[in-house]
């Protein structure tokens, strides 16, 4: 049988630490994170309250999450972030990259001075959030322009077709391809058609603003999403960067052999029943 002496050194010696708070958000009892490459000796938070540590907007949501798994009895799983401008007393000059944790949250079956209590492990899952981010990007982002693809394209024009349903906001779309690619890709090379494709999505870059996206569909396919942009707005800017397109590709066409972009736009309207109908448009 395991004494209470040694329960109590086993919970020390955890790698990540773990909290018992009280319902109010009292630091109870502190045990473990003994990894010091990720956290700080907590032992001396015992007694205070999530309040005297933590800024107010995120003591919120930590009393909130408390008060689920007392609700509910079941083990909580919340992946959340914490910063040097989340916690009292640091300057506000820390490190930018917030630090992620997955918490996992247990009510217990007593009472301390007659509060319900929570066991909350904390674990660092900062490089694996980051991983997952980089995944993401790689799975919504076309290789060759680094654009993003269909799969982003279907996903973000779902939700604005939700928004425009819901809220009537105006999205509009800019459609093109890059007429005579083939021709390019067989006379002068794979090589100079990619770099046509390339052109293009950088001039994409250097002239939308921070709220469009543009996507590569594929091939010499291409749309930019505009959102909350009127139709006869996204008719001027189209005509403007037809022009930036063709400027630009006519300035690394080679024996004069050069794409030119051909431009449709569209806009939502109540007619659409989907997306798709209004890249149809």
């Amino acid at each position: 049988m395991i004494s209470f002496e040694q329960m109590a050194s086993i919970l020390d010696s955890l790698p990540d630490p773990a909290f018992v708070f009280s319902r109010s958000g009292k630091y109870i009892a502190v045990y473990g994170g003994r990894d010091s490459n990720y956290y700080h000796d907590g032992r001396v938070l015992v007694g205070l309250n999530i309040a005297d540590v933590i800024k107010a907007d995120k003591t919120v949501w930590f009393l909130e999450q408390i008060e689920l798994a007392l609700e509910y009895g079941v083990l909580l799983i919340k992946e959340y972030e914490l910063s040097s401008r989340d916690v009292k007393g640091l300057p506000e000059e820390g490190p930018e990259q917030p630090i992620w944790f997955e918490g996992r949250i247990q009510a217990l079956d007593f009472l301390v001075d007659g509060e319900a209590v929570v066991l909350w492990v904390a674990s660092n899952i900062s490089e694996r959030h980051k991983m997952e981010i980089k995944l993401r990007e790689l799975s919504d982002t076309d290789q060759l322009t680094g654009l993003f693809n269909r799969r982003k394209l279907e996903h973000d024009m779902m939700l604005q077709f939700e928004t425009f349903e819901r809220h009537a906001v105006p999205t509009s779309v800019i459609v093109f391809d890059l007429d005579n690619l083939k021709k390019v890709n067989d006379t002068l090379g794979h090589c100079a058609g990619d770099a046509a494709l390339i052109a293009v999505s950088n001039m994409c870059r250097s002239q939308l603003r921070k709220t469009d996206i543009a996507y590569r569909l594929g091939g010499d396919e291409f749309v930019i999403s505009l959102p909350h942009t009127e139709l006869e707005h996204a008719v001027h800017f189209s005509d403007r960067l037809r022009e930036c397109f063709n400027r630009e590709l006519n300035r690394i066409s080679t024996d004069g052999i050069a794409p030119t972009v051909s431009v449709g736009v569209a806009s939502t309207v109540p007619a659409d029943r989907s997306y798709e109908d209004t890249l149809k448009g």
